[in-house]
């Protein structure tokens, strides 16, 4: 029965890949799809954020490819165009980020593009930032709460089943459940970000990862909202730190998040998000960033994590700092600044604090927490001039 199901998949799946089609019309891409009822599909080019070049493990073994088109404004990703060569759809991903104004034009007809071997991943093109260690980034996700922990809890379990002196089938494969449900996400983000490789072409980023699954994705660097470092915990003990970004345009409706572009370092040291920092938002020192503390009396809502807590204004961009055992910063552009709240809530008013929010597009933005209201209002003044400024400077 199962073998007659797989058959069955199989050939509905050939008939609905022999029914699809493609082709470029003047600023379109016109995608042509399905055999009783034909569909077709028009996407402006000058809509088009980002097309990423997807290799599950099936189309790894075949040397075969699918484009994932990201369309600014679009409620999700477009439907998959699958699937191509390898070869294939690394032109027509050239061919439309250049039509889009994304990346230089690719080269003309006659030119040889080099060949991809089946089971490999597209070439990185254009310079390279960073490549992340394997080894890395395996001893990062053992360095998780999760991972750290599971062997304590484990020899709990172990040591209840000794001495209670049975083990039902129940028991164990309640153990085992609950270990797979515990390691799963530090084992996804392995397989996530494995050989993960970073680049920059012209105006975009070109990002290179995953083990079973095979991702090439471009970041416009002119759609950035924020730039996130995050410093966990027992990260700290190799002083390691991933960063993380924010772009405009991409569908938040996506339940899988490994869709979105944000991975900029999933693990690396200081000195290598800074350089890769400078490249994404040129002019800022990620080493360099001091930052003022709240005033004495934040003690009373943070009798611990005080010291966490930082904002600054520097030339190009807007810095908080917040969190006591997972330190975070974020890093927002005043060109990307929507909109400046200032919130006091009733603890605050006794305590003569406010929080200012600098909100982005499609973002959490940055957020300055318990600053004396004198200066959150002044901060608040200060970044809708600076953000009003930036925007009408070329």
């Amino acid at each position: 029965m199962v073998a007659v199901l797989a058959l069955g998949a199989t050939v509905l799946s050939l008939i609905s890949w022999y029914n699809t089609g493609y082709h470029v019309v003047g600023r379109e891409l016109r995608v042509h799809e399905g055999l009783l009822w034909r569909r077709t599909r028009a996407i402006p080019l000058e809509r088009l954020q980002a097309v990423e070049v997807v290799r599950p493990l099936l189309a790894q073994l075949t040397g075969l490819a699918e484009l994932r088109l990201e369309v600014v404004g679009g409620g999700k990703t477009e439907a998959p165009l699958a699937y191509l060569g390898v070869a294939d759809a690394a032109r027509l991903r050239e061919r439309l980020l250049a039509l889009a104004g994304r990346t230089t034009p690719p080269p003309p007809p006659g030119v040889a593009v080099p060949p991809t071997e089946p089971g490999t991943s597209t070439a990185a093109s254009g310079r390279p930032l960073h490549a992340v260690r394997n080894k890395n980034l395996l001893v990062s996700q053992l360095l998780t709460p999760q991972a750290f922990l599971l062997p304590f809890g484990l020899a709990f379990v172990v040591v209840q089943f000794v001495t209670a002196g049975s083990w039902s089938f129940v028991a164990v494969a309640s153990t085992l459940t609950a270990m797979a449900g515990v390691l799963l996400q530090p084992i996804r983000r392995v397989l996530d970000d494995w050989n993960f490789r970073l680049a920059r072409d012209g105006g975009i980023l070109r990002v290179h990862n995953g083990l079973l699954e095979t991702r090439a994705q471009t970041v416009p660097l002119d759609r950035v909202q924020t730039v996130r470092a995050t410093w966990p915990l027992l990260w700290r003990v190799n002083d390691w730190l991933r960063l993380r970004l924010e772009v405009a345009g991409y569908s938040v409706a996506e339940a899988d998040d490994r869709n979105r572009p944000d991975r900029l370092l999933p693990v690396g040291d200081l000195p290598t998000a800074t350089m890769i920092v400078a490249e994404v938002l040129p002019g800022v020192r990620l080493d360099a960033l001091a930052l003022s503390p709240p005033p004495p009396r934040t003690r009373w809502l943070h009798p611990l994590g005080r010291g966490a807590l930082g904002a600054g204004l520097f030339e190009r961009v807007f810095v908080t700092r917040s969190g006591l055992l997972t330190r975070q910063l974020a890093i927002v552009p005043y060109a990307r600044i929507q909109s400046v709240r200032v919130v006091q809530g009733p603890v605050q008013r006794r305590l003569g604090l406010a929080t200012v929010h600098a909100d982005t597009a499609g973002g959490s933005g940055a957020t300055a927490q318990d600053r004396d209201v004198s200066e959150a209002w002044a901060l608040a003044a200060d970044l809708t001039a600076r953000a009003q400024t930036a925007r009408h400077t070329p």
